[in-house]
């Protein structure tokens, strides 16, 4: 099977991040549309997904409205919340086909505000 490049990319970040996961850290993978941002804590060993915040849950959409990067910031606070609450500390950052910059690196700025390590 051929990947195009943006599957491709995607494989190869997510996966040298699974090789060095280990059990003490999980993988933060994060998803971006035009309009909206979601993010998941995984533990690779169970393929599980631990934690979940998206802008299109009620609570977020509801507020009040914000431009994109004002919505990850948001978006990061409430799921640095939620992983403290389940003691969840040290992550490795999957950005898959993103670069680090703009609404991904405010969100990774702003997990790292709130007690996040990685």
């Amino acid at each position: 099977m051929k990947l195009n490049t943006k599957n491709r990319k995607r494989f190869r970040v997510s996966n040298k991040v699974k090789k060095v996961s280990s059990n003490d850290r999980y993988r933060l993978s994060i998803s971006r549309s035009s309009n909206n941002i979601s993010a998941q804590i995984i533990d690779d060993n169970k393929s599980i997904t631990l934690i979940s915040a998206s802008s299109i849950e009620k609570d977020i959409k509801s507020g009040t409205k914000s431009n994109k990067t004002e919505l990850s910031k948001i978006v990061a606070e409430k799921l640095a919340k939620k992983a403290q609450e389940k003691k969840i500390t040290k992550i490795y950052f999957d950005r898959g086909i993103y670069k680090y910059h703009g609404r991904i690196k405010v969100f990774a700025e702003t997990l790292r505000k709130n007690g996040m390590e990685f």
